[in-house]
């Protein structure tokens, strides 16, 4: 691994608190966390009471705080999910680390604990080469080098913007292939990462990615909600959604995108033949969603993240929206989001 420095005070921990008791989750996660601040955004949906153990630097948003911050009649919904993407909203660090709670620390083929901070930063700080693939992967890490024949020109990369992170045990499958192999799991720990090239989309997860929230923060939003999503990733395109978003985004201003280590253990939980019923309606989707995302292209005039999200809007809206409804309403709560953004922006840095 690249040895990126880690400015404590420079991290934040998102996490999506889904299940109302979290002092396993959070114990497993102790000698790798503990010593970042963390934002904890209680499911708006959620009765129970959180429990969190003590020792841990975090703040806790309720569906109180998310109303007073962002008032209840906005076109976003935080629920789920989705509640994530407030942590995003209201964090002032450059760097966010953002973790699923049905996920655990994994062990490398060392057997030593797996890093999710150190790797995501080390993937964040050093350049990613989207424009000329390496064959041997990630050039700026210990041990590689970029390969004969590739440009000088192009070997000092770009900032990366995102860093899209992996799955041991349960692998973030839809719920299609998982009700059709109940028991697949993914036991392969590959040391690799690798730059996504521009122009290519990725389905990103929201289970295990990290990102430069000072440059691509704008564009990580909860726009698409399925008609019947639930509380399973089975259950939820959100983040596949966000996550063409920010590649088009990224593509466009010049970042990088990284995909491979740092792993995380990823739990069983629900049900993928009933999930099944609630996703299908995304699958289908999937098939206008890609094309569009393939062809679509931002103007000049788009130079930040909040720009290209609010010109992509508009284009969704003009393309997509009228293949389904629930396209144009992922249109308003996109360009509903940079207003947020900026808002909360402002409101943070003046306070």
């Amino acid at each position: 691994m690249s040895n990126a420095t880690i400015n404590d005070s420079e991290v934040d921990i998102v996490i999506a608190a889904i299940n109302p008791d979290l002092t396993s989750f959070l114990n497993e996660w102790r000698p790798i966390i503990s010593q970042f601040h963390l934002i904890i955004v209680k499911d708006p949906d959620m009765k129970q009471e959180l429990q969190i153990p003590e020792g841990f630097n975090a703040d806790v948003f309720t569906k109180a705080d998310i109303t007073r911050k962002v008032g209840s009649s906005t076109s976003i919904v935080f629920s789920g999910y989705s509640c994530r993407y407030f942590g995003y909203l209201v964090s002032q660090k450059k760097y966010i680390i953002s973790i699923d709670d049905d996920c655990t620390p994994a062990r490398d083929s060392n057997g030593d604990l797996v890093d999710v901070v150190a790797q995501h930063i080390a993937n964040l700080k050093t350049p990613a080469t989207p424009f000329f693939f390496n064959t041997l992967y990630d050039p700026f890490r210990k041990g590689a080098d970029f390969v004969r024949g590739y440009p000088f020109s192009l070997r000092s990369g770009v900032t990366c913007g995102l860093s899209c992170g992996l799955w041991l045990n349960l692998a973030d499958l839809d719920a299609p292939t998982q009700a059709l192999k109940p028991e697949q799991r993914n036991s392969r720990y590959v040391d690799a990462v690798m730059t996504v090239p521009v122009r290519a989309l990725l389905p990103v997860s929201g289970i295990n990615i990290a990102f430069d929230r000072e440059v691509v923060g704008p564009a990580l939003f909860p726009a698409l909600r399925l008609a019947g999503e639930g509380k399973f990733r089975w259950e939820t395109m959100e983040d596949i959604w966000c996550g063409m978003c920010v590649k088009v985004v990224c593509d466009h201003l010049g970042l990088g995108v990284k995909s491979g280590m740092p792993y995380v253990w990823r739990k069983e939980r629900g049900d993928a033949v009933q999930s099944l019923k609630k996703e299908w309606e995304g699958v289908k989707l999937m098939e206008e969603v890609v094309p569009f995302f393939q062809s679509v292209r931002l103007p000049r005039s788009a130079v930040t993240a909040e720009d290209c999200v609010v010109s992509m809007a508009k284009t969704v809206k003009e393309e997509l929206g009228k293949v389904d409804p629930m396209f144009a309403r992922a249109s308003d709560a996109m360009v509903e989001w940079v207003k947020l953004w900026k808002s909360v922006g402002s409101s943070s840095s003046g306070a």
